[in-house]
């Protein structure tokens, strides 16, 4: 009865926004119906864990359980997801995505790169708090999602693995394009300090997702705080980025960060839904 239970609340959770972004454009990838079908028992597994482990706490359940309450096998489960972790944090994959290709682009500073990336995944996560019918309620859902994270050990690590592997492909990135070994101090620290970031906005949404402030009073304070810290850091970078071509190690200072309309693929909330785990502070 729990199965059908689940089964019955997450299909309605299913929304289309979540269809995977071409990083930089926000524009759907065309996808088949085989690919569809996949990536939305991919959501639903990822939905239905993450309900579950908010529910009765992450260690209390086990993935047959998942498994059931969807409708498929254990080994099912493991064929979309690697880890018990990775199903409640699986948007880290998006970010990766997003660092690879934004990282990589010429001309674009390591500090506006990041910048760019956060605001579309703070832009999907504050569109979503205002498309729902008590954003207040909806913002606290987020803090206990967080709480959850900070709570478990496992997934602390899990996330610390991810932000190490975050750094070390921004350090590669960024070596390659200054013509330096990945390797060599300077792209491991501007690395390092620009994945920094994420925590600074992580951190942002625990303070401002207080329920006293509508979805857009919390993008401009986290985004606020998030410009804080890269202009702090950004000193420093400058100098790292005289080695990389196309740039004068400035970011601009208009305040945009390139990201049209405030989409972020970092999330896959919906009207109703949980929010995913890249989005979950």
């Amino acid at each position: 009865m729990q199965r059908l239970d689940y089964a019955a609340d997450m299909s309605t959770r299913t929304v289309e926004w979540t269809v995977p972004r071409t990083p930089g454009t926000g524009a759907p990838e065309a996808e088949g119906l085989r690919e569809r079908k996949k990536r939305l028992m991919r959501q639903q597994l990822s939905d239905t864990a993450t309900q579950m482990f908010m529910e009765r706490g992450f260690d209390a359940v086990r993935v047959t359980e998942i498994a059931e309450a969807c409708g498929v096998s254990e080994k099912t489960v493991f064929n979309y997801f690697p880890t018990k972790e990775s199903l409640i944090l699986d948007r880290l994959e998006s970010t990766m995505a997003s660092l690879r290709t934004g990282f990589a682009e010429p001309g674009v500073s390591p500090v506006d790169a990041a910048l760019r990336i956060l605001d579309r995944e703070l832009g999907d996560m504050t569109s979503w708090l205002a498309a729902q019918d008590d954003p207040a309620r909806a913002g606290a859902m987020i803090r206990r999602f967080g709480t959850l994270i900070r709570a478990t050990p496992s997934l602390r690590a899990h996330q610390s693995e991810m932000m190490d592997q975050f750094i070390a492909v921004a350090a590669a990135i960024l070596a390659e394009r200054a013509g330096m070994s990945a390797d060599d101090p300077e792209p491991q620290i501007a690395a390092t300090a620009v994945l920094g970031l994420w925590r600074i906005q992580f951190q942002g949404l625990s303070k401002y997702l207080d329920g006293t402030r509508t979805p857009a009073q919390v993008h401009r304070a986290v985004t606020a705080e998030v410009h804080r810290a890269a202009q702090f850091i950004d000193t420093g970078l400058s100098s790292f980025a005289a080695f990389l071509p196309g740039t004068d190690g400035r970011r601009d200072t208009d305040g945009d960060t390139g990201a049209a309309g405030g989409g972020n693929p970092h999330q896959k909330m919906g009207n109703g839904r949980l929010p995913p785990g890249g989005a979950r502070p």
